[in-house]
């Protein structure tokens, strides 16, 4: 049976938002963060440290490793491309910079397979609104890009996207190519020939990245989901050759590259028994709430309302699709250890399942969204202004003095660059809010301008005005310069049970000639955990090395190296 769409959406509203206005919007979201940051602890640094051993060739391009560990991530395709970025990029542009521009690449790669993919399935006939009686409905092609639009604004205000999707770690590339994945299943219906070979490139490239398992399982589901639709609608009556050598060719892809990537050693087994104390299922619910917000509790409402087209027997393939990865997302970040990392893989299709939703939301419901992220902004941005204003004059005391109990030892850097974005990003959203308050009820993407606005507001002033307190509490920098005045740069130094980040940090930024921990031990120097654990089954034998000193980080105080020299 099939049930009435509960879309009811006249031309009226699907209005498009101006072309260059969503392009600026973009703009501010991704560059941020990408410009004039420091790695950061810990995924970001251990993962430039891979990429820099691999460029300077003292690693090999299929097993990299640092100071002889293995990456945390068993991934080739983002080490990759960030050491043929260090290799390729001119003298005077810094590797950390060089490093990050294939990877704001990959940002925008993840917006508009993000935004297309939306649209390709609000194309699709059951995703249409009711017809009128006397006509005036929402024609196809400008319902399918408002709702895109909207796809796109609760892509971007996730709150667990940012950080996550601003560093150079293989979490980036894999949320990149799931999201390509799920624009390629999208419009097979439409672009046959370029949506199939997306697909495959996509496939290959999340399996490269470090997740073959999910590259197999949303493949290989989305082949059963479009055979099961095609079937259902039997569009493939006038292209059938075509129609199921797309199925065929998916599926054969994942298979392949599953192959490949178990040949390359990509293969590992990352799941964990589920958790059976209650504390830790109220994590991963705190965890699905904070890091989908708004667009998860929005989807939420999706499933409610269309709730006649997803459970049946039919396959609506707007609903079905973005359900099947949010479902793999969500049940992968259970059970593996990186859990909101995994979870960065489901936001494409959440904020996909959320646009569904804003033809169907009520007046109140709108108001309330509206209301409470003007409130949750606006002050999360008053906020940032004040801890700025604070740190280079003192005032408010209060604020000035937080800032120097966690962050002592940290100097204010004034910079007129990122103060003019801040304030022309603060002026844009005090428009933005005296527009939404206004009579412009009827677009249909309406509802999600503020939380999307919002949340690259706030990333925006974090990235700027926050910038130089964010490198300092964030980076390794002043813990590297700590530890350098403590021993001789020029010798070579023995290495023992240093996290990833912090080693590779010490060989990028410190300049230090560090050695394996299962190196001869022929160097002067020593650099340790100040208290190895029990299970290491590591000790220092105090008789060859005396302990110098113990240097913490000025802002994180388990962030400390020991010390140590070789006894005469």
């Amino acid at each position: 049976m099939n049930h009435p769409t509960p879309a009811i959406v006249a031309q009226s509203a699907v209005r498009r938002i101006p072309r260059l206005a969503l392009l600026l919007f973009c703009v501010a979201y991704v560059i941020p963060g990408f410009l004039g940051r420091e790695a950061w602890k810990n995924a970001d640094m251990a993962a430039f440290g891979f990429m820099s051993q691999l460029a300077d060739g003292t690693a090999s391009w299929f097993s990299p490793t640092l100071l002889g560990m293995a990456p945390e991530q068993p991934a080739l395709l983002p080490y990759w491309l960030g050491a043929w970025a260090i290799q390729l990029a001119p003298s005077w542009m810094a590797a950390d910079f060089a490093v990050r521009i294939p990877f704001g690449l990959l940002l925008a790669l993840g917006l508009m397979a993000t935004w297309y993919g939306t649209y390709y399935l609000a194309r699709n006939p059951e995703a249409q609104p009711v017809p009128f009686a006397f006509g005036g409905e929402a024609l196809p092609t400008d319902y399918a890009r408002a709702i895109a639009d909207g796809g796109l604004l609760a892509f971007i205000a996730c709150l667990g996207l940012a950080q996550l999707s601003h560093e150079t770690t293989p979490a980036l590339a894999q949320l990149s190519f799931s999201a390509l994945l799920f624009f390629a299943i999208a419009a097979m219906p439409y672009r046959r020939a370029g949506a199939t070979l997306a697909g495959a490139f996509a496939i290959a490239g999340l399996s490269l990245s470090g997740a073959p398992t999910l590259a197999l399982i949303f493949g290989l589901g989305a082949c059963v989901l479009l055979a099961m639709h095609a079937q259902q609608r039997r569009v493939d009556v006038e292209h059938p050759v075509t129609a199921r050598w797309q199925v065929v060719s998916l599926g054969l892809s994942a298979l392949l590259v599953g192959w490949v990537s178990f040949l390359l050693d990509q293969w590992q087994w990352k799941v964990v028994a589920l958790p059976f104390a209650w504390s830790s299922w109220r994590g991963i619910g705190e965890l699905l709430l904070w890091f989908t917000w708004p667009a998860g509790a929005v989807a939420l409402w999706t499933i409610w309302r269309w709730r006649k087209q997803l459970f049946t027997s039919q396959i609506h393939v707007h609903l079905a699709l973005p359900a099947w990865f949010v479902a793999v997302g969500v049940l992968a970040s259970i059970t593996t250890g990186a859990s909101d990392r995994t979870l960065l893989l489901a936001l494409p299709a959440c904020a996909a399942l959320a646009a569904f939703a804003l033809p169907t939301l009520k007046r109140q419901m709108g108001s309330l969204i509206d209301w409470f992220t003007l409130l949750f902004f606006s002050t999360c941005g008053l906020t940032i202004w004040v801890v700025w204003i604070a740190m280079h004059t003192g005032f408010p005391p209060q604020p000035a003095a937080n800032v120097a109990r966690l962050a002592p030892g940290f100097v204010s850097q004034f910079s007129w660059v990122a103060l003019s974005a801040a304030v022309l990003a603060t002026l844009a959203w005090g428009w933005l809010v005296k527009w939404r308050v206004g009579r412009h009820r009827q677009a249909v993407w309406k509802s999600l301008v503020l939380p999307g606005c919002g949340a690259a507001l706030c990333w925006l002033l974090l990235m700027t005005l926050w910038m130089p307190l964010l490198n300092y509490s964030q980076g390794y920098g002043a813990l590297v310069n700590a530890a350098r005045t403590k021993l001789n740069p020029s010798e070579c130094i023995h290495t023992q049970l240093l996290d990833q980040g912090l080693a590779a940090s010490l060989v990028v930024y410190g300049n230090l000639d560090l050695r394996a921990a299962n190196a001869p031990q022929t160097c002067p120097w020593l650099l340790s955990q100040p208290d190895l654990p029990a299970d290491s089954g590591m000790v220092i034998d105090e008789k060859r090395w005396e302990l110098v000193t113990t240097v913490r980080h000025p802002a994180d105080s388990n962030e400390a190296i020991a010390v140590y020299h070789a006894r005469p």
